[in-house]
């Protein structure tokens, strides 16, 4: 059985929603053991993002200035604008409308990765789910065991997805809007 066959994400865990008044922002937190060096080659380079990100990049989010972000699944094309780009440290951009803000830590020998992302506040459960997963994916490619990312309209027909999104919702205290399978 593959990586991708087995694989069922665990428990919805470190994700909170920062509000500030119309404003808000979900705050996602993920230990890795993985040199920050290694993480963020895998936030910023293109190659390295197609295995994990809901996007593409058409180049490096290594260095401030523009860059185009395609959304998987979807036509969108985001002109996005990279504002921050601190290696090994901070990385801030915008895509589809939000503004993603990733930070790096050392951490019991490995990395805390933070991000937070403002997402319109209807879709914080399915924002935190989908992230999850990422996330998730992400820590295998670094641990050199890639199962090919899951985002887009693709994941949204995972069942883990699916537990994942109501989970965020309830301890989130949200109503989420419905996603059904086809």
């Amino acid at each position: 059985m593959s990586n991708r066959q087995s694989y069922m994400p665990g428990p919805a865990a470190g994700a909170e929603i920062q509000k500030d008044g119309d404003t808000w922002t979900l705050v996602l937190t993920r230990d890795l053991n993985h040199p920050q060096t290694k993480v963020w080659q895998a936030l910023t380079d293109p190659a390295q993002l197609r295995e994990w990100a809901p996007f593409d990049a058409d180049k490096s989010l290594a260095s401030v200035g523009s860059v185009k972000l395609s959304t998987v699944g979807t036509p969108q094309v985001s002109e996005t604008t990279v504002t921050r780009a601190d290696a090994p440290r901070l990385l801030q951009y915008t895509w589809g409308g939000g503004d993603l803000r990733w930070e790096l830590e050392p951490h019991d020998g490995g990395t805390r990765l933070k991000l937070w992302h403002n997402i319109n506040r209807n879709f914080m459960s399915w924002g935190a789910a989908g992230w999850h997963i990422c996330f998730d994916v992400l820590e295998r490619l670094l641990a050199g065991e890639p199962m090919g990312r899951m985002v887009g309209p693709d994941v949204i027909q995972f069942d883990g997805w699916q537990r994942l999104k109501d989970e965020y919702a309830k301890q989130f205290g949200l109503e989420t809007p419905n996603a059904t399978k086809n």
